[in-house]
């Protein structure tokens, strides 16, 4: 199981640095939105050991990168959604949606149908799981900011742009 974690971490990470790199974010970033990505990957499926649903895997995925990349967002200042997107790439419904099309194309309404469905849940279960942790950072977010300001440099090329 440990390996299987430490596997699918690392798949993440690197699928959430690569997606990353495609979409063209800011390249400090890329180490946070790979930790998150990966991390995010590990509690889908330390929680797809738990559960046979859909929802619960990717409701606490979202949870925890919604507050991962919120952190990572004011550590490396930065817009959180920077962070967000990458981030989303394991964790999105495409082999789902796309086997759902082609049942609906080849008149399997039946099988389409539950495609449609089981996508929709998991796109609710992310947006649901989105909330969760901006309502809870929300909380955080101020002390944590005086935190980071007061510990944390300013790394150099944002130093020099706020000297301009």
């Amino acid at each position: 199981m440990a390996v299987r974690l430490l596997i699918g971490f690392i798949v993440a990470f690197a699928s959430s640095v690569g997606f990353g790199i495609i979409t063209n974010v800011p390249r400090r970033t890329l180490l946070p939105a790979g930790v998150t990505g990966g991390a995010s990957w590990v509690v889908y499926l330390a929680m797809g050991t738990v559960t046979t649903n859909v929802l619960l895997p990717n409701l606490l995925a979202a949870v925890t990168i919604g507050l991962l990349a919120n952190a990572a967002a004011v550590l490396v200042r930065a817009p959180v959604n920077v962070l967000y997107i990458p981030c989303l790439v394991a964790l999105v419904p495409g082999a789902i949606i796309y086997m759902a099309m082609k049942d609906f194309t080849l008149g399997q309404d039946s099988a389409a149908s539950q495609g449609f469905i089981k996508t929709l849940t998991i796109a609710i279960a992310l947006a649901v799981g989105f909330v969760i942790a901006e309502a809870i950072f929300a909380q955080i977010r101020p002390s944590f900011r005086r935190w980071v300001d007061k510990h944390v440099p300013l790394p150099r090329t944002l130093r020099e742009e706020e000297q301009r």
